[in-house]
């Protein structure tokens, strides 16, 4: 596959990934390498990789507990600590090699420690492979609400390597679907309807949906790298998606939902909101919801608790002088930013939600 180039970094597939890399440690020759894990990609992914490095530099492996919940300052303390007393310079290299959590923690340390070493993304995860490795966003949560701290930066490459997704139980992989309907839902009805329909899948379509998927995000960060236009419709289903995510993060009766199972909600949600306030029409509500439902399960979400998830959303980083702005959809393909919605209407987007009946 041709590799995608970005604004400052370039994402290479499968076996050219490997050789992209092993070139750039013969040119830059950094003074060691740092290699960030969690426990799930330690056990399943890191023994695999490293047969791919040829150097003779010095690797150390860094490893923090998987898991959302640890997306925290405290676990980039730890991080930063291991660096200083593992000899880190400002011409180490930390290669992160995990799912979202550990390519948004592990830039973020990169970015801030010794005001900023290189660092390359290697996604375990069908959700960092097509969103969270792709774009420059880096950073932690603060509390229960997501992604709070960080910084905009490059890594010095992206490796998809699609044989990793053979370690995801189902959970995970439909997590990372999400994103995948996103991108059709926000830009491009073609693609939609290429996911529309996914109980025939083969292996080298996934290949393929996951580079158009990389293409489209692609396309709309290179025009706008620092989120002031365009690339808010990168956070369709997000606004309230990310609410309910950060809710059930931290609830102590409910279960944590992955950040595709939320999104899921926050996409039917909006599309609901999509067409109350804007051009989306009833049927492309009904195939939005249809289609989503199909592919991840019903979450039930108590009456009572829409205020608590409500009250989250003043906290969302698209909000500017305490206004709430959402990302609609006109239609299947396009989408619209800064848009606001009643609070009457967010509580009927939750009872659509409840009443859907495709699960």
């Amino acid at each position: 596959m041709t590799p995608i180039v970005s604004k400052d970094s370039v994402v290479y597939f499968n076996t050219s990934g490997y050789d992209a890399i092993n070139q750039y440690l013969n040119k830059n020759k950094p003074s060691k390498i740092f290699i960030l894990v969690d426990t799930n990609s330690q056990e399943f992914c890191l023994a695999t990789f490293l047969t791919f490095l040829q150097t003779e530099l010095s690797i150390e492996v860094i490893e923090i507990e998987a898991g959302e919940i640890n997306k925290t300052i405290d676990t980039c303390t730890g991080v930063w600590n291991a660096l200083s007393e593992l000899g880190a310079d400002r011409k180490s290299l930390l290669i992160n090699l995990g799912g979202g959590v550990v390519t948004d923690l592990g830039g973020f340390v990169a970015c801030t420690y010794k005001r900023g070493i290189s660092f390359i993304n290697v996604p375990t995860t069908l959700l960092a492979m097509v969103d969270a490795s792709v774009g420059g966003k880096t950073g932690v949560d603060l509390g229960n609400l997501k992604n709070m701290v960080g910084v905009i930066s490059e890594s010095e490459m992206v490796v998809i390597d699609s044989n990793y997704l053979q370690t995801l139980p189902a959970n995970q992989m439909r997590s990372g679907l999400a994103e995948m309907l996103k991108h059709g839902l926000i830009q491009d009805l073609g693609y939609w309807q290429k996911l529309s329909d996914l109980s025939q899948l083969s292996s080298n379509d996934l290949e393929n949906l996951i580079y158009e998927s990389v293409v489209i995000k692609n396309n709309i960060v290179i025009q706008d790298p620092t989120e002031q236009g365009i690339r808010k419709y990168l956070n369709y289903g997000h606004t309230l998606g990310h609410a309910i995510e950060s809710f059930y993060l931290t609830h102590p009766q409910k279960e944590t939902l992955l950040h595709g199972e939320a999104i899921a909600i926050g996409m039917i949600m909006e599309a609901y909101l999509s067409t109350k306030c804007l051009t989306l029409s009833s049927t492309a509500l009904e195939e939005i919801s249809k289609i989503i439902l199909t592919t991840f399960p019903k979450i039930s979400i108590d009456s009572s608790h829409h205020d608590a998830i409500l009250s989250l959303l003043i906290h969302d980083k698209k909000n500017e002088n305490d206004t709430v702005y959402f990302v609609l959809l006109e239609a299947i393909g396009k989408a619209a930013f800064n848009c606001t919605v009643d609070e009457a209407l967010l509580k009927e987007a939750f009872e659509y939600y409840k009443n859907l009946k495709y699960a």
